[in-house]
């Protein structure tokens, strides 16, 4: 597991979320402060982070 911080793309807060670093994926989540969903993006290469994206959804 890898912790990282971003930021919201609707209330511009600083999140941390623990990403499994066994395979990369994309999922929704809602943020921790203002509960809006958000489409997370990971790639993991050899457990290493090499890519993060973070969407508003209702665009």
């Amino acid at each position: 597991m890898l912790e990282h911080f971003f930021q919201c793309p609707y209330c511009w807060e600083e999140i941390s979320m623990l990403l499994d670093t066994s395979t990369s994926q994309t999922y929704i989540e809602d943020c921790e402060t203002c509960c809006n969903p958000m489409q997370i993006t990971t790639a993991f290469s050899y457990g290493e982070l090499v890519g993060f994206e973070v969407k508003n959804i209702e665009q």
